[in-house]
């Protein structure tokens, strides 16, 4: 709640706020004649109203508010004489015109480093004191400051401090003074890069000496989105296994995730593990959930999902080898990023602009109290994230905070492209600003999210960036919710309910025309989203149940039908134009043990076991051809205006999918059929065509090839 919403509520006065720093707009129940305007109960001006409900009020443009002040509207009733007060929140001016003038500042925010001095700056219009302070090490509780500075507060709301010589790895916080804090909160600041132990403090940091050998050559590969399969993972989740065998004091790391020449071995079989095996799975892209300074106990690490963002521009510290240097954190990786390019794959970065793990108290609170989160008219968070507070991306500092937060990922750590969570609470105009910025950096970049919010927001419809008006975003992709919950019925729908895969009875005309418009590139909701640059086609990812696990919700009893399904799911997506995505795991037949929403369960539950992939090493190999195919087919990469050369149809009563094409490239015709379970002697004529994939085993290909259930036939001549 506002902090400066402590006020009583008189029954004449329904709302009231700020419009500029000289203008008042309120609403009252009954007409009134006068308004008079009291500052800390001492009156300030008066103003004729006449008769109005609803007025707006011009004070005398003479009277500068000050923060921290309480201010109060007096009125008097026009017809009895009668009057009330009710105080007015200045966080209301935080949208107006005039505020953005007064204190929007477009310079650079943080520890501003090099070795002969660092300026510290910090953003904070209503504060009145801001003090620096230097510490030793990054974290502790007795310990006092090295140094203390009082901060010089000049134009645009910002303070600043000096400090001369190099401050390299030293750690630093702000002591924050403020009509909502009185008597001073020590914040993190929130520009800062690096910190120490849990985050408490943040770290003044030379990236020069970050860097690991060859850094400088580093660069994220420019690929078409359209030919991306996206495998996304958490960093525990590749190394957590028993079944990895690599370094132990890498487990569950950066370092690990990033270690190579690792193996299982079971009944004489060895299989490549960790890095190697992504690499060997041929996969592009790999998505990291979130891996920046997340709320969590760094030292005693327990399984997190890491959705309750801290700190934004610090990595967390529990992947790290060493948490209590912020440092090595950076290095790692770093380290990260660098073996996986060399491998041919980019990393993107799932962000969570859209909620903080805590709203009261956290570094944006204390600074700029009411300013960086959306609220209720009644002063309560506004909660579209569904984790109790949404940031306010509309406003410019906090989607100044954005860009430059995004703009640092990508130019320090040479990322290939970031995911947005819950990007329904982000406006249009924000994310349209994010991707132009981005491209300037890198071209290529691959920006995408959830195009939903988590919770009813206050941002009005029109302006979030949720499916609906994703037709409205240049540069960014979206997830296509529609042709997964046609495939497998994934996300908020019942355990038991049937999609297109999992119906060994019938094919809906709905579930139908959704998958073939997903294999076009179209999400086909309430508004087609006809660009395939737009859509990302998906089964699975972190949320909700892994395939095998969704078929066996499903009551699919069979375990050679709940295998051939889950190949057919993303048999289906990976013969799609668009950006392909799948969850770490599937080309072995991964299951979290029927856990549907793992985000904070063990290790073991979260683990990829590298034994699974023994078990179904056939399966590893389909999925390693299906992604070739995907990355090297260049009618699978089509523009919107191209795709008249992309067929797709549906055959018997929907149970059968074909496509087909020319592709210049490899200057071949293909023709792919999906069946699902009610398919019944159903004959495809592939008559001079070569078999390229069956998912099921290896068909003899003539003039009435019959298809069987639950299969996928690439061919081509």
């Amino acid at each position: 709640m506002y902090m400066d919403h402590q006020f009583s509520v008189a029954p004449m006065i329904s709302e009231v706020g700020f419009v500029s720093m000289n203008r008042v707009q309120l609403a009252a129940n009954i007409p009134i004649t006068k308004a008079s305007l009291y500052e800390a109960g001492t009156l300030l001006c008066q103003a004729t109203v006449k008769g109005q409900k609803n007025a707006i009020i011009d004070f005398p443009a003479d009277q500068q508010l000050a923060w921290g002040k309480q201010y109060e509207v007096e009125i008097t009733e026009a017809t009895t004489g009668k009057t009330s007060r009710r105080g007015i929140p200045l966080a209301s001016l935080y949208a107006s015109a005039g505020f953005h003038q007064m204190y929007h500042y477009d310079g650079e925010l943080g520890a501003i480093y090099s070795p002969e001095q660092t300026v510290f700056q910090v953003w904070s219009p209503v504060s009145t004191a801001i003090v620096l302070n230097i510490y030793e090490k990054g974290y502790g509780i007795d310990d006092a400051p090295l140094q203390q500075v009082e901060m010089i507060r000049g134009d645009k709301g910002i303070f600043s401090a000096t400090l001369e010589g190099d401050y390299a790895g030293t750690y630093y916080t702000y002591t924050v003074t403020n009509y909502a804090y009185p008597h001073g909160a020590e914040v993190v600041d929130p520009y800062a890069k690096s910190a120490g132990v849990n985050g408490v403090r943040g770290m003044v940091v030379d990236f020069s000496q970050t860097n690991p050998v060859g850094w400088e050559k580093v660069r994220p590969i420019p690929y078409d989105r359209k030919e991306l399969v996206v495998w996304e993972t958490h960093v525990a989740d590749v190394t957590s296994s028993d079944t990895w065998r690599g370094n132990e004091n890498w487990r569950k790391k950066f370092l690990g995730m990033a270690q190579r020449g690792t193996t299982y071995t079971e009944n004489g079989v060895t299989v490549s593990t960790g890095l190697d095996h992504i690499a060997q799975l041929g996969v592009n892209a790999v998505q990291i959930i979130p891996v920046f300074d997340q709320a969590n106990d760094e030292i005693h690490a327990s399984f997190n999902w890491g959705y309750n963002p801290l700190n934004y521009n610090v990595l967390e510290g529990s992947y790290a080898t060493d948490a209590e240097n912020g440092y090595v954190r950076i290095r790692e990786f770093k380290t990260l990023v660098q073996a996986y390019q060399a491998e041919g794959i980019n990393i993107i970065m799932d962000v969570v602009y859209n909620h903080v793990s805590s709203a009261v108290g956290s570094n944006f609170d204390v600074l700029m109290p009411g300013y960086y989160f959306r609220y209720h008219d009644n002063g309560y968070f506004s909660n579209g994230s569904g984790c109790g507070n949404e940031m306010a991306s509309e406003r410019s500092m906090v989607r100044k905070f954005m860009l430059d937060s995004l703009c640092f990922w990508a130019k320090e750590y040479k990322l290939g492209g970031f995911r947005f969570d819950l990007m329904g609470v982000h406006d249009i105009e924000t994310m349209n600003l994010i991707a132009q910025t981005l491209k300037k950096i890198n071209p290529h970049i691959v920006l995408y999210g959830e195009p939903w919010c988590g919770g009813s927001s206050v941002l009005p419809g029109s302006q979030q960036a949720i499916q609906v008006n994703a037709n409205q975003l240049q540069g960014v992709g979206q997830f296509n919710d529609q042709m997964r919950d046609a495939l497998i019925r994934g996300g908020l729908h019942h355990r038991s309910s049937k999609g297109w895969i999992t119906n060994t009875d019938s094919a809906s005309d709905s579930d139908v025309q959704k998958i073939l418009s997903g294999l076009q590139g179209v999400t086909h909701g309430s508004v087609k989203i006809t660009d395939p640059n737009r859509t990302v086609n998906y089964v699975t990812c972190h949320d909700n149940y892994t395939l095998y696990d969704r078929a066996k919700a499903a009551g699919i009893t069979d375990e050679t039908t709940a295998k051939q399904m889950a190949l057919l799911a993303n048999a289906v997506v990976m013969t799609s134009n668009g950006t392909c995505f799948m969850l770490a795991g599937e080309e072995f037949l991964r299951t979290k043990g029927g856990d549907e929403n793992s985000y904070q369960s063990s290790y073991k539950v979260n683990e990829l076991d590298y034994a699974l992939k023994i078990q179904h090493l056939e399966l590893f190999r389909v999925y390693q051809t299906l992604i070739n195919f995907k990355k090297t087919t260049t009618a699978l990469h089509l523009e919107e205006s191209q795709m008249a050369a992309y067929t797709v149809e549906s055959l018997a009563d929907g149970a059968v999918i074909r496509i087909g094409f020319h592709d210049d490239a490899a200057g071949r015709d293909y023709v792919i059929y999906h069946t699902n379970g009610a398919v019944q002697n159903f004959a495809a004529d592939l008559t001079g065509y070569q078999l390229l994939l069956d998912t099921l085993g290896n068909t003899k290909l003539s003039a009435s090839t019959v298809l069987r259930a639950f299969q996928t036939i690439i061919a081509y001549r």
